[in-house]
Formats: C-alpha cells, sequence, structure tokens
C-alpha cells in the first residue's frame, strides 16, 4: 500500500509540474500585463510601468519566469497580483468561501443521489423510476446560469414576495403538494393495487395535515419543529435506521435506537432554554454534535450485547439525527428576529454575496443569515450534480443487482434487506467512487459560473479577475488549488476501490 502511494504520488507531482508549466506560459503569452498602465494618461506612467516590471519579473520571459513563480511556491508565496496585492490572502479567502458553498452541495448532492438512484434501481420501470429518469436528464440538460436565474426569480423574490404577503399556501397549492405526495409514495412502495390505494390515502392525508396545520400556525412567519417535530424525526430515524442496517427483527439495536430518541426528547428543554445561550462559537456547536454521536455511541454499546457494532452503528446515526433536529430548531427559533431585522427588512432569502454586512446577532442568527445566503448556489449545483450521481448509482445498482453472487445470497435465504445492503450496495459504490473523485476536483473549478450569477467572492472571481487583467499569480493559484483537489481524490478513490472490494489489490 505504501508502495503504491508513493509511487502514486511522484508521478501526480510530475504531471502536475508540467500542468502548471504549460498553464503559466499559456497566460503569460495570452496579453499585455501592462496594457492598462500603457493606456493611462497619468503623469507617473513610465515609473509605474517600471515599478510593476519589477514587482511581477516582466523583463524575464515566461519560460524564465515561471521557474521564478515555482522558487516561489516551495517558499509557500504564490506572488502577488497586478496590483501589489497578496494572492496567498486572496486565495484564503476565496478558497474558504467556495469550500463553504460547494462541500454542502456535494455532500446533499451525493446522498440525495444516492438514495434516488438506489430507489429507483429497486423499482424498475415504476412510475416512480420514469419520473426520476425525466427530471434527472431534465436537471442534467440545463445551463447552469439559466437554473441560477430561475432560482433567484422563483425561489428568492417570489418566495420572499409571499412572506411579504399573508404568508399561507393556497387551497389549490395544498391540493397539488397532497396529490403528488400521494402518487410520489404509492409509485415507491411496492405492493398490488389495494396497497397502493392504502399507500397514496396515507401520503396524501399526511401531506394534507401537515400543509393545513402549518397554515393554520403562521408557520412560514414562525417555523419551528417543537417537540412534536423532534420527537418524529428522532422516533423516524430509530426505526429507519434499525430497518435499514440490522432489520426491525434486532430488538437490541431497535431498542437501543429508541433509547437515543428518548434520550434526545428528554434534553431538548434543557437545550433550547438553557445549554444553547452559552454556545455562542461554531466550535462548541461541534463539540456538541461530537458528544451526541459519542453518547450514542456509549448507549450502542451498553445495549449491544454479543452484536455491538451494528447496534453500536444504528445507535450513532440516530443520535446524529436527533442532535440535527434539536439544533435546527434552535435555529428555527431565530428566523423572525432575523427576517424582521433593519437589515434583512421582511426580505430573508439572499440573491447575492456570501453574508449580510453589519449583521450583528447571535451564533443562532448568523447561521440563518448563512443558511438564507448559501441556499440559492447551493441548490443551483445540487440541482446540476444531482442528476449524474442518480443515473450512475442507478446503473451502477443494477448491472451489480445481476451478478452471480448476488443470485447466490438470495439462493443461501438471505433477506432482501441483506442482500441489497450488503452486498449489491458496497459493490455498487466503486464506480460512484470514480465519479465523485472527478466531480469534487470539477466542481470547484465549475462553481465560476454559480459565484458570478451569486455575487461570491471565491476561486472563481479569482479566476476571472486575474484573466480579466492577465495576471497570472491569481490563475495559478486557481488552477493549482483544482489541480491539486483531482489528483488527490483520484488517489483516495484508488484507496476506496481497495476498501470497497477487496478482490482489487493496489499493491
Amino acid at each position: 500500500m505504501a508502495t503504491f502511494v508513493t509511487r502514486r504520488l511522484i508521478a501526480s507531482f510530475f504531471v502536475l509540474l508540467a500542468a502548471t508549466f504549460l498553464m503559466y506560459n499559456l497566460i503569460a503569452f495570452a496579453g499585455d500585463p501592462l496594457e492598462d498602465l500603457r493606456t493611462s494618461n497619468a503623469p507617473n506612467k513610465e515609473q509605474l510601468i517600471e515599478a510593476r516590471t519589477r514587482l511581477l519579473n516582466l523583463d524575464v520571459i515566461p519560460p524564465l519566469r515561471y521557474f521564478l513563480w515555482l522558487g516561489g511556491l516551495l517558499q509557500g508565496d504564490f506572488g502577488v497580483t497586478v496590483q501589489g496585492r497578496s494572492v496567498n490572502s486572496l486565495l484564503e479567502q476565496a478558497l474558504g468561501s467556495t469550500i463553504q458553498l460547494v462541500t454542502i452541495a456535494t455532500i446533499v448532492a451525493i446522498v440525495l443521489g444516492l438514495v434516488v438512484g438506489i430507489t429507483t434501481a429497486l423499482r424498475q420501470y415504476s412510475g416512480y423510476d420514469y419520473t426520476v429518469t425525466f427530471i434527472s436528464f431534465l436537471f442534467f440538460s440545463l445551463p447552469i446560469f439559466w437554473v441560477a436565474v430561475l432560482l433567484k426569480q422563483y425561489v428568492a423574490i417570489g418566495f420572499n414576495d409571499f412572506l411579504q404577503g399573508d404568508a399561507r399556501l393556497p387551497l389549490w397549492l395544498i391540493a397539488a403538494f397532497t396529490l403528488l405526495s400521494g402518487l410520489l409514495w404509492a409509485s415507491i412502495i411496492p405492493g398490488d393495487v389495494r396497497r397502493k390505494i392504502t399507500t397514496f390515502a396515507l401520503a396524501a392525508g399526511a401531506t394534507a395535515s401537515v400543509l393545513l396545520i402549518m397554515n393554520l400556525v403562521d408557520w412560514f412567519t414562525y417555523p419551528g419543529l417543537t417537540i412534536v417535530g423532534v420527537a418524529l424525526i428522532s422516533i423516524g430515524a430509530a426505526v429507519g435506521f434499525t430497518a435499514l442496517i440490522t432489520g426491525l427483527k434486532n430488538r437490541r439495536a431497535l431498542y437501543a435506537a429508541l433509547a437515543v430518541a428518548g434520550l434526545a426528547l428528554v434534553l431538548y428543554f434543557p437545550f433550547q432554554f438553557g445549554i444553547s445561550y452559552y454556545v455562542t462559537e461554531w466550535w462548541m456547536l461541534f463539540l456538541l454534535a461530537v458528544a451526541a454521536v459519542g453518547v450514542s455511541l456509549g448507549i450502542g454499546w451498553f445495549m449491544g450485547g454479543v452484536d455491538k457494532g451494528p447496534v453500536m452503528k444504528v445507535a450513532a446515526f440516530t443520535g446524529f439525527f436527533a442532535a440535527g433536529a434539536i439544533a435546527l430548531d434552535r435555529f428555527m427559533m431565530v428566523w423572525d428576529d432575523y427576517a424582521s431585522s433593519g437589515r434583512i427588512r421582511g426580505r430573508p432569502i439572499a440573491t447575492i454575496g456570501a453574508s449580510t454586512p453589519g449583521l450583528e446577532g447571535s451564533l443562532w442568527v448568523q447561521g440563518i443569515d448563512i443558511y438564507t445566503h448559501l441556499l440559492l448556489p447551493t441548490l443551483a449545483l445540487i440541482l446540476i450534480s444531482f442528476a449524474t450521481y442518480t443515473r450512475y448509482s442507478r446503473a451502477s445498482l443494477l448491472e451489480v443487482m445481476n451478478q452471480d453472487y448476488i443470485r447466490s445470497a438470495r439462493a443461501k435465504g438471505l433477506h432482501e434487506r441483506t442482500v441489497v445492503v450488503r452486498h449489491a450496495f458496497r459493490n455498487a459504490l466503486i464506480p460512484i467512487a470514480t465519479i465523485v473523485a472527478f466531480d469534487i476536483g470539477g466542481i470547484v473549478g465549475g462553481a465560476v459560473i454559480t459565484e458570478t450569477v451569486f455575487g461570491w467572492t471565491g476561486m472563481g472571481q479569482l479566476f476571472i479577475n486575474g484573466l480579466n487583467a492577465t495576471d497570472p499569480n491569481p490563475v495559478m493559484a486557481f488552477f493549482l488549488v483544482v489541480g491539486g483537489l483531482a489528483i488527490l481524490f483520484n488517489l483516495i478513490a484508488d484507496l476506496v476501490y481497495a476498501a470497497l472490494d477487496p478482490r482489487i489489490r493496489v499493491n
């Protein structure tokens, strides 16, 4: 393993070295960094040209100038821009902003894409499968800038207008959501006609009830989960993860997960009206999340008996979701304070920028502000990536389900859940690992258009500004980060292959 990693790292170093040499020279020969000074009417134009020439070593031919840049890079210095600003500081700011954007979008797109792709494979040729296939191809074919503009128009401006009005869903929209929900669940849940009609009625009734209650309590103005919502999420997570990981027949796992959900409900009020007021930094919230998972693992270990591993896994997932629901409810409690503040003026869904200038408030208010600014660009990236992951995960699982070892597992009498989760799903992830590796590097570089539409000062702006000014240093910083991520995640993908499939030997 160590030999393989070392060999790949050495090869990647030379590939990146050659790529940066070509890119640097292409940028350097593409234009004149002194053009703005040459056309200016400044009385000290010659002195300014001479100063910039010394600053950027423009008196050295580009092939040799590259090695000057490389020497600075080996010392941790990306150089300066044509305006004399440090590229290191610009890169730090831009990279943090872009990572904040693309990390959430990538994680959500991967999780949703895998879940929807797997369910469509298991319900092949159903109405649900055809609908998801149509939507996936639709999103895959849409240009990102057009999706971004539509989101700004209908999700931001339209929803802000809705909040400033009656802030209640009209009956026709409730009826439409009710019908769509019933049809969706009836197409997902297998069974005969009678079972599908029952599923449709239950899903439609639940959806209509929830939406009507939201209207009655003015939920869109004063949102919240309350302890009832947290209880439903926690218990649902306990039952769902038990059914998925161990099966509901494993009573130890079910009881451990329900114990974690019960503990979350016991701690609900102490956290919301006591502990949360002392949580003033993001690292404190992170430590609480780690503590929640740690306590859940402890409960799983204590109640797991001879089957501690799977029980601990079920308890940990349940604890994470339950803690997340409690934290989400705490953020919702400050929604009205945020939306009615002088900086927001009743239009909380932001259409531009990464934060609201001059906004002051607690950690929870700052979290709502981050969410409202991340919402639209994250949705734009998710919709495009979601289509890719859905199609690949569906095709991969369908291919695996036709393999001989899957038929052998079924012939041995294994439960269908065990066959899908433990045997098929793991091997179906192997081609997905390749897609994820390429997509992570590409989404950082491909967020240029999204950042431009939504006014984010991230890697995209760093790249565009460098190109417009024929400034190689910020462009090379962008290229080096994107290229380095692509090489790193391809190496990680190779290692993941060996972890997912013991038949693969990297040595």
